[in-house]
């Protein structure tokens, strides 16, 4: 038996650990992208297939409640297959649904492949993380991280950017297209690099090992959350019965999920992996910092395009020189993991988000330049490196080996919901903050006003809306009044900004304070011995 022991603790993967990487990390980044490049090719979507805006919201609701029941099945699927079959039977679901959402020629047909491609897109975030933490000796897993967060930094960052010049330049059609050339590349290299560790042992007889009632469970919770977070604020929120239903759906599938796995032998998700301290933190980080870079990712151009009159394209390419600083500050994150305590590196992360938040939400205004808006998020995903390599690299600390798919599943698990909630959360309360400050200025600009009438009629004459003389009247020129309104609503959507990224800054600070709950590791700290956990 410790001759086993022996001969896992010493197995390295034939191929270069740093190919096999950039091999899991291209499929990766072909789902993360997906993720957020069909957003901008919304209204295209739905005038050409003849559906509402509303129903349009659809093929992103149905691909990201795929993608977030697939996630935590890895492991039971690994048993099954293996690893290396089930990463590449994801590939080819995902590749193969990509073609067949390019040719959709109806609404209800699209949904169902965008359901298709989410399952098979779901399996390759978690198997990829999987791979490269089984690749590499534990003091070089931090580098490898760097270049998966890349992966997940950067794909959001410039798929609104892609998405909107495909579809300007060509079709919708296009975005789902370039898909298929990615997938069969990285189908190839995964056949040739990628081989299952010893520890990774398919058997067909755990196919009938499934936990189906915690996957209809996990089914329920999440489709019911991720349809009241995207269609609440459009429904009032629980004044509807509509989200109300899904309210209730979700509160009682999380129950009833959680309840289930804690007792089943064979959990779809191995919830007792929690009662380990270090873990269990890590997942609580990982959801903030999940929420907090897709929140930032959406909160951004919407501001550009809302605000300032900027077009999908120039918007996301706002956010593009941020992604072009993760290629350089990522890797130098990943060598600072190997060097220092992800407790350490962590604290340094969240306090530098509170300073980018706190300088955003200070100087954000409708005068900013695109210039300006480009270093603004610079400065936002500059502290993501840190945390995000950190959580991912000290979930693994004090696990063993074999845990590795069912860690990487639960923490993209998490952070797919963090995103989720924080999109829905800061959306709207960019919403409700507006209309505080628009009831706040409105109380100083009362046409009784002796200011108010006199600035409302020679805005309405330098306007053109007739002199001075000829258009003013006591209550002021109409012409002005609606200027002043509409200046008014700009302004208070700016504080409305202003505030949610103030809220993000506050919460960094709380993160700060909740990294020392870790433990403190040593850097490169390797996992636990072989049957650490049961």
């Amino acid at each position: 038996m410790s001759e086993k022991v022996e001969a896992q603790a010493d197995w390295k993967p034939r191929a270069n650990p740093w190919l096999i990487a950039a091999t899991v990390a291209l499929a990766a980044f072909m789902e993360v992208l997906d993720t957020s490049i069909a957003n901008v090719a919304l209204p295209h979507i739905s005038g050409t297939l003849g559906a509402s805006p509303d129903q349009g919201t659809w093929v992103l609701t149905s691909y990201l409640v795929a993608n977030a029941i697939i996630l935590p099945v890895g492991g039971w699927a690994s048993s099954v297959i293996g690893r290396k079959n089930f990463f590449m039977l994801c590939i080819v679901i995902f590749t193969i649904a990509s073609f067949l959402c390019g040719i959709a020629p109806t609404l209800p047909l699209l949904l169902l492949f965008r359901i298709l491609q989410g399952l098979g897109g779901g399996g390759l975030q978690p198997m990829a993380q999987a791979i490269m933490a089984d690749s590499f000796e534990p003091r070089k897993r931090g580098l490898a991280f760097s270049l998966y967060g890349l992966v997940a930094v950067l794909a959001p960052s410039i798929g609104p950017t892609l998405g909107g010049w495909i579809t300007d330049n060509y079709s919708w059609r296009w975005i789902f297209y370039i898909n298929i050339p990615v997938g069969l590349l990285a189908l190839v290299l995964v056949t040739r690099l990628v081989d299952d560790p010893p520890w990774i042992k398919a058997d067909r007889s755990n196919l009938f090992k499934l936990d189906y009632i915690g996957l209809g469970l996990l089914t329920l919770a999440m489709g019911g959350m991720q349809i009241m977070l995207d269609k609440g604020e459009e429904n009032d929120w629980f004044a509807s019965n509509f989200i109300r239903t899904f309210g209730v759906m979700f509160v009682v599938g999380l129950v009833s999920l959680i309840w289930w796995e804690w007792r089943v032998k064979n959990p779809i998700m191995n919830l007792k992996l929690f009662k380990f301290k270090n873990f269990a933190i890590c997942c609580g980080l990982m959801i903030l910092v999940g929420g907090v870079l897709n929140a930032s990712t959406v909160l951004q151009p919407q501001f550009l395009q809302g605000q300032l009159g900027y077009t999908a394209t120039v918007a996301g390419e706002a956010l593009t020189w941020g992604g072009l600083s993760l290629v350089v500050v990522m890797p130098l994150a990943g060598i600072a993991t190997g060097r220092f305590p992800a407790r350490n590196l962590l604290v340094l992360g969240f306090a530098m988000f509170a300073i980018s938040y706190y300088y955003t939400a200070t100087h954000l205004s409708l005068g900013i330049s695109f210039g300006f808006a480009s270093v603004l998020r610079v400065i936002q995903v500059l502290p993501i490196p840190f945390c995000f390599i950190a959580i991912t690299n000290a979930a693994y600390i004090g696990l063993p080996r074999e845990a590795s798919n069912q860690v990487s599943g639960i923490i993209n698990f998490v952070r797919n919901v963090g995103g989720s909630i924080f999109i829905a959360v800061t959306g709207a309360q960019v919403t409700n903050r507006s209309l505080f400050h628009q009831a706040r200025l409105q109380e100083s600009m009362q046409s009784g006003s002796a200011v108010f009438t006199q600035y409302a009629n020679s805005l309405g004459a330098a306007a053109g809306g007739g002199s001075a003389a000829g258009m003013a009247t006591p209550q002021g020129n109409p012409v002005g009044q609606a200027l002043i309104y509409q200046q008014l609503n700009q302004q208070a959507a700016v504080q409305g900004y202003a505030d949610v990224y103030m809220m993000l800054g506050w919460m960094a600070c709380g993160m700060v304070l909740c990294a020392f709950l870790l433990s403190g590791n040593r850097p490169g700290q390797s996992a636990a011995p072989e049957g650490a956990v049961h």
